[in-house]
């Protein structure tokens, strides 16, 4: 699947470079009309690519959705509709909010400023809505504090401004969606987002689309899964994963074009990003991504970036395209985040019936498990300018590597028959294993606290709204 080629996602972004981009702070997005060509762009390509893979999401446009009455709230960190400690319904509603909030910790993590707005252990069911906000700091749907559920299914949710997700969930709220079409074009605005004290996101169905910088589709510092949806970004990582998360896709088609750079800490761009920032925003451990079937496309740099954090990425029967040949299909390197020489990837990456092309590339302050099975097929190279991090490859259940290039592991487990060399020299350990025979090796020990310890000031991260404290700020009264 391809929703945009490259030479149309630049013309596309050749527009949007001509718009201001800035930090949170400094930017009002005007850019209505652009997102809107993005948009149609997208979805059109993803229209028609929804058959062969067998998705069944439903796009919605603002006219689609019926509404008999407007909400409107213009005033600095207010909301349009508010939950607070209880039930609510609201169905076939438009929701208009302008203003900003000039506190992001107060908006980030609290809520401030949204459209929409359920907390205290309220619960939000939410039909036929149309949202749209241009305000900064102005989420569209927010989720707030243990006990607080929102439901929203059937509905529109556009936001312009910057530091203003889609969905935002925060303090071990819930947020359930259902056939929602989500466009953002501010920075640091992922379509389904959350930020500290997380909670759990469950979305089926819909089109979830990102413009912005440091706005990717699914920003997770929660337990968010989606299933059966199309998603783009434009300009950022398709997904990021921070610190002790995770986001599984069910049969989700995604395209991530990351091009622009949301910080200096990294030199390469990515479709998924997993990472710890030590914001204190996520807790350390081990995060994980999960991907069953669906169709994963990337137009630049890698597909996999790993950083400061041990992951489990779970593949199974996805199909997964990069369309940058100068890119890697998985990257665990030192970057910009956690401690110099503790800050590398520990990745275990388990792909059952996948097809995996592309080479990896593990530094030496990370290391791999790699465990292919179930008749999975690796064509590719590891670490082929020689010896860097530890690497653990095991082929079972007829699993299959063919070799682009020299390869360098320090540990193997494989049947006779599992590994051809191409022509090319696989060292284990530092000595040339010799093909058809049988070997077993031993796994490589992750630590799973976290690898970036220490540090006096902790980094931003991408898409950070400016607060590095490592703890949260008391909720503030309202």
């Amino acid at each position: 699947m391809k929703f945009l080629s490259k030479k149309s996602t630049a013309i596309i972004l050749a527009a949007l470079m001509a718009l201001p981009l800035a930090a949170c702070g400094n930017q009002k997005s005007s850019t209505e009309a652009t997102v809107a060509t993005i948009d149609e762009a997208v979805h059109s390509t993803a229209a028609s690519t929804a058959d062969q893979s067998g998705t069944s999401a439903k796009k919605l446009t603002e006219a689609d959705v019926t509404t008999t009455q407007t909400i409107e709230n213009t005033a600095d960190g207010e909301h349009a509709i508010t939950a607070d400690g209880e039930s609510a319904n609201y169905q076939n509603v438009k929701v208009i909010k302008s203003g900003d909030s000039s506190e992001s910790d107060k908006a980030d993590f609290y809520g401030d400023n949204a459209a929409i707005f359920a907390t205290n252990g309220g619960t939000l069911n939410l039909s036929d809505i149309v949202v749209k906000s241009d305000g900064k700091h102005a989420n569209g749907v927010f989720s707030y504090g243990e006990g607080t559920t929102v439901n929203i299914k059937d509905s529109y949710i556009e936001t312009a401004g910057n530091c203003s997700g889609g969905l935002m969930t925060t303090g071990g709220a819930t947020m359930n969606a259902t056939d929602l079409t989500i466009n953002t074009s501010g920075n640091s605005s992922a379509a389904i987002r959350s930020d500290r004290g997380g909670g759990t996101v469950n979305v089926s169905g819909g089109y979830y689309t990102t413009s912005g910088t440091g706005s990717p589709v699914i920003y997770s510092t929660a337990d968010i899964t989606v299933s059966d949806a199309e998603m783009a970004s434009t300009a950022s990582q398709g997904v990021v994963v921070e610190g002790k998360n995770s986001v599984t896709l069910n049969s989700v088609n995604l395209n991530a074009d990351n091009n622009k750079k949301n910080s200096n800490k990294s030199s390469w761009y990515q479709a998924v990003m997993i990472y710890q920032s030590m914001s204190g925003d996520a807790a350390e451990g081990t995060s994980s991504f999960t991907m069953n079937g669906g169709t994963l496309t990337n137009e630049n740099g890698d597909i996999f970036f790993v950083n400061n954090t041990a992951t489990d990425i779970n593949l199974s029967g996805a199909t997964i395209t990069n369309n940058d040949t100068e890119g890697v299909f998985l990257r665990a390197a030192a970057a910009g985040w956690g401690s110099e020489g503790k800050n590398g990837g520990q990745v275990t990456l388990n792909a059952k019936q996948q097809t995996i092309n592309g080479d990896m590339v593990v530094d030496d302050v990370s290391h791999l498990n790699l465990y292919l099975s179930d008749s999975s097929l690796f064509t590719g190279a590891i670490n082929s300018s020689g010896q860097a991090g530890e690497v653990y490859v095991d082929l079972s259940g007829g699993a299959k590597w063919t070799l682009t290039s020299d390869s360098y592991i320090t540990s193997l487990t494989c049947d006779a028959d599992s590994i051809d060399l191409n022509g090319h020299t696989l060292y284990v350990d530092g000595k040339a294993y010799t093909a058809g025979t049988a070997s077993t090796g031993e796994a490589i020990a992750v630590v799973s606290t976290g690898s970036g310890h220490g540090g006096s000031t902790p980094p931003a991260k991408p898409g950070n709204s400016g607060s590095d404290s490592d703890t949260p700020p008391a909720k503030p009264d309202n």
